[in-house]
């Protein structure tokens, strides 16, 4: 492997985990000290500028939106835990065996191919992509019932 392609990798695996991280509950901490906790929007990847919906300060100032731009960040932190996919594909997989695959740098699962899930739903139309739906659903609300517990 040779070092170009050890970066680009770094690169890649480092926008998935902020891709990740999109609309999620996240503070943002700024290398003043501030921080912001909101809904993290979106980011441009050349400077990863961020942009928060109902950002919110320590003191409880509430913006609809929020940008901090890259420069300024110090940390963003996520505030709760992420989805785990490897135990979703395991119960995909459960139901469609033989046909799932999951990729963990990218966070993503595909079923036969054709259909695509990710943190935020399924991809896909269809029987087959209901059927995933359905089991996604109901996954993420055993786990989110876990999570109040």
């Amino acid at each position: 492997m040779s070092f170009v392609s050890f970066v680009d990798s770094a690169a890649r695996r480092f926008n998935a985990e902020l891709s990740s991280l999109l609309d999620k509950h996240v503070v943002v901490r700024t290398s003043d000290g501030q921080s912001f906790e909101g809904i993290l929007l979106g980011y441009e990847t050349s400077r990863y500028n961020v942009v928060l919906k109902d950002a919110r300060t320590p003191s409880g100032e509430v913006y609809p939106r929020l940008i901090v731009y890259g420069h300024f960040i110090a940390e963003i932190r996520l505030t709760e835990p992420p989805l785990d996919m490897e135990e979703l594909a395991r119960r995909l997989e459960e139901v469609f065996p033989k046909m799932v695959k999951y990729m963990p740098e990218a966070r993503v699962i595909t079923v036969m191919d054709r259909i695509r899930v990710t943190e935020r739903g399924v991809e896909g139309t269809g029987p087959l992509a209901d059927r995933v739906r359905s089991v996604f659903e109901k996954f993420v609300e055993e786990w989110k019932a876990k999570q109040k517990s």
